[in-house]
């Protein structure tokens, strides 16, 4: 799991925080026939890291639909997400994802889905502040 999954996440997102989404995208090719799978026994949790790093990695390649498609598997995997971090961010990636692409009418609703499950989040948190804004330019 280290080695197929693990490593390659962590690589793949110091890439991007290096502006090098290809190679982002690049590195989590080996990790896609594991990111969806358990371990025998359920000792490590298949939190979809890796698919959310390659959206974002798409996002930052201004490749909208790609971006989204991945978003998308997150959500229709909500019961392995649980109540990690990216299950809430994901909504937030598929409505600039869904913006990149195009898709106006996709990308308000994705908006008011992230903002509706941070309702009573502080309203200082900066993503919150920087959705709210993006949100509020589609108006």
């Amino acid at each position: 799991m280290v080695e197929l999954k693990y490593l390659p996440t962590i690589h793949a997102q110091l890439a991007l925080d290096s502006n090098d989404s290809w190679k982002a995208i690049n590195t989590l090719k080996a990790t896609a026939p594991y990111e969806l799978g358990l371990p025998a026994g359920g000792a490590f949790s298949p939190t979809l890291y890796p698919v959310f790093v390659r959206a974002k990695a798409y996002l930052a390649a201004h490749r909208g639909s790609e971006a989204a498609a991945e978003f998308q598997k997150i959500l229709d995997q909500r019961s392995v997400v649980q109540n990690e971090a990216i299950g809430v961010l994901t909504h937030l990636g598929l409505a600039r994802a869904r913006a990149v692409a195009g898709d106006t009418s996709g990308t308000g609703s994705a908006y008011q889905d992230f903002l509706t499950l941070r309702k009573d989040a502080d309203p200082d948190i900066p993503i919150l502040k920087e959705a709210k804004a993006e949100y509020a330019q589609l108006q």
